[in-house]
C-alpha cells in the first residue's frame, strides 16, 4: 500500500482485540504501516476501497516462540519424545547447519507462519556458532516480510552424545554486538532479543553473566524452563535470579510445565511473563500445560508452536489445544471456572504476546495510531459458516487454511489465499531447501536410507 494512499477496508465482521466486541460490518482505515480509523460507516474519503464483506477481520497472530530454522524437518520426529530430539537434532542435526541451511529453514518457517495468519514471529534461534549464520537468520525474516523479535541463540560447537550437554553457556557478547552493527543499526520490521541459557540449562555463573548481558544491551531476554525443581543445573537459579533483581517484564519463560504452582506464582510476582507450547509440551513431557497456573495468578500467558519437527506449525491449532487441556484441567479440579472464554484464549495469541515483547502500543489489536498487521479469514468457508459470534469462530473453529488475506505493516503478504511472493524465487528457494535437507541427513546420520525416526527405538 502507497504510504501516502488511505484504504478503506469495509468487513463483515471487525474483531479489534480480544477485549473488545466484534464490529458487525465495522470499517478500518489504513494510510502507510498504520491504522488511522476504526469504527462504522466511516466518512473519510480514500483512494482504495477493500471489499471485505465476507471476512473475518482481526489482528494478526503472535507466535511466541518457534524454533524456525528447523523448518526444513517438519513432521521428521512425530515419533520422537524429547530424549530423541536432544539427541537426534539439537544435539546432532542443528550443530552442522551453514549459515544457507539457516537462511533456507528460517525463511519457509517465516513464509509459513504468515501464510497461517502470524503477522509477529517470535524466532528462537539457538543454533548460532557464527555471526555469519546469525545474519543469514536475520536476513530470511527480512525476505520473509514478517514482522520478528530474533532471538539469538548461541548453538552447540558440535554433536553432544545424551546427557552431556554443556553447563557452561556463557552468551558471546562481541557476536550480539557485532550483530547490531551489522543488522540492527536502524529501525525495522525485525528486532534482536536474545535466547540464553537459563539456571535449569546452565550453571549459576553462566545464568547471571547471561542475564546481565540482556540487561546490559537493553534486550528481552527468553530462556527454556523445562525442568523440575530437582533436575534444574541451579535448582533455586530463577529465585536467586529475582532476589538480585535480575528478573522482570523484560524477561520471557518458555514452557515451565515442570514447575509448581508457588513457582509459577514467584516468576509472575517477578515480573516474568510465560509462554506455554502446550502441543509439544504434551508431545514430550507427562505434565500438564502452565496456562491454568499463570491465569490463576492473574496473568495471561502468550502462546507458540516450538518445534515443528514434532509438531504442527499452525498456531489456531495450539490455541484450540491450549484451551483445551485449560478447561479440561478445569472440569477433573472440579472448578466452576472451568469454561474458559473463548475471547481469553484470543488474547493469548495476540495482545498477551505483543505485552511479553514489549509492543503492546504497535501491535495485538487494531486501533488507531497502531500498526497495519492485519488477517482476514473467510467467513463463508464451509468449517466457519454460519458465523453466529466471529470471536467463538474464530478461537473455536478456524484453522490456517480460512486465512484469505494478511497485512503486515501496511503490506499485503497475502491475498485471496495466495501468497504474494514471487512464485519462481520460491520454487528455486524451495528446491535449495530440499537440498540442505538431504545434506544434513547424510552428515548426520550417513549410509542411513531411513528417516532418523527409526532409529528411536
Amino acid at each position: 500500500m502507497d504510504a501516502a494512499r488511505h484504504t478503506l477496508i469495509r468487513c463483515g465482521w471487525l474483531v479489534t482485540g480480544a477485549n473488545e466486541p466484534a464490529l458487525r460490518g465495522g470499517e478500518l482505515i489504513i494510510r502507510g504501516d498504520s491504522i488511522v480509523a476504526v469504527g462504522q460507516r466511516l466518512e473519510q474519503p480514500c483512494e482504495e476501497v477493500i471489499d471485505a464483506g465476507r471476512m473475518i477481520v482481526m489482528p494478526g497472530l503472535v507466535n511466541m516462540h518457534l524454533h524456525t530454522f528447523q523448518t526444513g524437518f517438519r513432521a521428521i520426529g512425530s515419533e520422537w519424545l524429547a530424549p530423541d530430539y536432544f539427541r537426534l537434532f539439537y544435539g546432532d542435526i542443528a550443530t552442522r547447519f551453514t549459515p544457507e541451511d539457516n537462511y533456507l529453514g528460517t525463511l519457509f518457517g517465516a513464509l509459513g507462519q504468515i501464510s497461517a495468519g502470524v503477522t509477529t514471529l517470535a524466532d528462537y534461534s539457538h543454533n548460532l556458532r557464527t555471526l555469519e549464520q546469525a545474519e543469514r537468520s536475520v536476513d530470511a525474516l527480512s525476505d520473509s516480510g514478517i514482522r520478528a523479535v530474533f532471538i539469538h541463540g548461541d548453538g552447540l560447537r558440535e554433536p553432544v552424545s545424551p546427557g552431556a550437554m554443556p553447563a557452561r553457556r556463557l552468551h558471546p557478547r562481541d557476536r550480539v554486538e557485532a550483530l547490531r552493527r551489522s543488522r540492527f543499526s536502524g529501525p525495522g520490521r525485525v528486532t534482536l532479543a536474545l535466547g540464553i541459557a537459563g539456571p535449569h540449562w546452565a550453571d549459576w555463573e553462566a545464568s547471571l553473566h547471561n542475564v546481565r548481558l540482556a540487561r546490559d544491551l537493553g534486550l528481552i531476554v527468553s530462556s527454556h524452563v523445562t525442568r523440575a525443581h530437582k533436575d534444574a543445573v541451579v535448582p533455586d537459579g530463577y529465585d536467586r535470579l529475582a532476589a538480585l533483581g535480575l528478573l522482570g517484564p523484560d524477561h520471557n519463560l518458555v514452557h515451565c510445565n515442570h514447575l509448581t504452582r508457588d513457582e509459577v506464582c514467584r516468576l509472575l510476582d517477578a515480573g516474568c511473563t510465560v509462554t506455554a507450547t502446550t502441543s509439544n509440551e504434551f508431545h514430550d513431557y507427562p505434565t500438564d500445560s502452565v496456562v491454568r497456573k499463570v491465569m490463576d495468578h492473574g496473568h495471561r500467558p502468550s502462546l507458540g508452536v516450538d518445534v515443528e519437527a514434532m509438531v504442527s506449525g499452525d498456531l489456531w491449532r495450539e490455541m484450540q489445544t491450549a484451551l483445551l487441556f485449560a478447561r479440561n484441567e478445569g472440569l477433573r479440579s472440579g472448578r466452576r471456572d472451568a469454561m474458559i472464554a473463548s475471547r481469553s484464549a484470543l488474547g493469548w495469541v495476540t495482545t498477551a504476546g505483543a505485552e511479553a515483547l514489549g509492543m503492546a502500543t504497535a501491535i495485538g489489536r487494531l486501533q488507531p495510531g497502531m500498526k497495519a498487521d492485519l488477517i482476514m479469514l473467510r467467513a463463508d468457508d464451509l468449517n466457519l459458516f454460519p458465523v453466529h459470534d466471529p470471536i467463538a469462530s474464530l478461537v473455536e473453529q478456524a484453522h490456517a487454511g480460512n486465512v484469505d488475506t494478511v497485512i503486515i505493516d501496511g503490506i499485503t503478504r497475502k491475498r485471496d489465499g495466495r501468497m504474494l511472493a514471487e512464485q519462481g524465487w520460491l520454487t528455486s528457494m524451495g528446491e535449495r531447501l530440499v537440498e540442505s535437507v538431504a545434506r544434513l541427513r547424510r552428515e548426520a546420520f550417513p549410509g542411513e536410507a531411513a528417516s532418523p525416526a527409526a532409529t528411536r527405538h
